[in-house]
């Protein structure tokens, strides 16, 4: 690393204070989420880089949980959907109606008007009302009878899924899934953590309850613009260009990794390198997200099916061309 970056960073306290308001948003939600403390990193990451939150593995793992403990820690709005076979796409963006009295339609805004929205178990609900959320994840608004209505900022759609159970769900269209930043895989937690889950005395709703907002929506928006401003180097884009062909070429795959993907692999980075407090990227940036960036866009050749489930097998492919290319020094 330069030196010279390194005297930068810690010449200037605004980096400083500002990881140390992320670093306390992570502890706050490790007190719910116990033994996650990448998958926390990673919500955040998305939170900042002004993307979504896909929070995908199986029951009973803090999936639900941490969606709920990142949208308490921000003084902003909060809406939840249960997304279930019978729900309509104007439950999801609303509905324009006839107001008799003042003799005009009106829109009823939906759920999906807020600053952070969790769509749980989004893959138990109808394609065409999945589908209801890809203007609003892509452009920050609904279209409603020809009109359309701005959604406020920050906006954040944190969904959650089981990808063991199969009946009475909808897979995600390649589309859908594109929206998404970020793809989180929970994992059950360590020993130590489990055991430290099991002494708890108190219910983990209760210790949600105590969690307090740490920072205005206002604030966040703020940061968001910030991370922009973080320097990407022409070597990291040749590096992850350099990944992104290999997707390509691949006989694994029949469907590599697309420019957007390639461009959001590279807003994650600068919010990953600004929340831990630097004004530039490094490959470790890049190398660490690969795999939480790509899996969910690339699609595995059915020759090389196994009994893994599709996105653990698509981290295996993704991992072994990350190790097997040259990170630049």
């Amino acid at each position: 690393m330069d030196h010279t970056q390194t005297r930068t960073h810690a010449a200037d306290p605004s980096a400083a204070t500002r990881a140390r308001q992320l670093e306390d948003l992570q502890r706050a939600i490790a007190t719910v989420i116990k033994g996650k403390d990448d998958a926390i990193k990673l919500a955040l990451v998305a939170l900042l880089a002004r993307g979504h939150l896909l929070i995908e593995d199986v029951p009973g793992v803090g999936k639900t949980m941490l969606a709920r403990a990142l949208a308490r820690c921000f003084n902003c709005t909060f809406q939840r959907i249960q997304f279930t076979s019978d729900l309509l796409p104007s439950d999801v963006v609303g509905i324009t109606i006839y107001n008799s009295h003042e003799h005009s339609f009106e829109f009823k805004p939906g759920p999906v008007f807020a600053n952070v929205v969790l769509a749980d178990e989004i893959n138990r609900t109808t394609p065409k009302t999945q589908s209801a959320l890809l203007e609003s994840m892509n452009e920050n608004q609904v279209t409603v009878e020809n009109r359309t209505y701005p959604l406020p900022r920050p906006f954040l759609v944190l969904a959650t899924q089981n990808p063991i159970e199969h009946h009475g769900t909808y897979p995600l269209p390649e589309s859908q899934l594109d929206r998404f930043l970020l793809r989180v895989r929970m994992g059950y937690p360590e020993a130590d953590s489990e055991k430290e889950i099991l002494r708890a005395e108190t219910d983990p709703q209760a210790a949600l309850d105590r969690l307090r907002p740490l920072m205005p929506a206002e604030e966040v928006v703020e940061l968001q613009g910030q991370v922009e401003s973080v320097r990407v180097d022409d070597s990291l884009l040749d590096y992850t260009l350099t990944v992104v062909n290999r997707t390509r070429q691949t006989e694994h795959l029949t469907l590599g990794v697309s420019p957007r993907g390639a461009q959001m692999l590279r807003r994650a980075a600068q919010a990953l390198a600004f929340s831990e407090g630097r004004s530039f990227c490094v490959p470790d940036d890049c190398k660490r997200l690969f795999v939480p960036v790509f899996a969910h866009r690339v699609v595995i050749n059915p020759r090389y099916a196994s009994t893994l489930r599709k996105g653990d097998l698509a981290a295996a492919i993704l991992q072994e061309i990350v190790d097997s290319t040259e990170v630049p020094l």
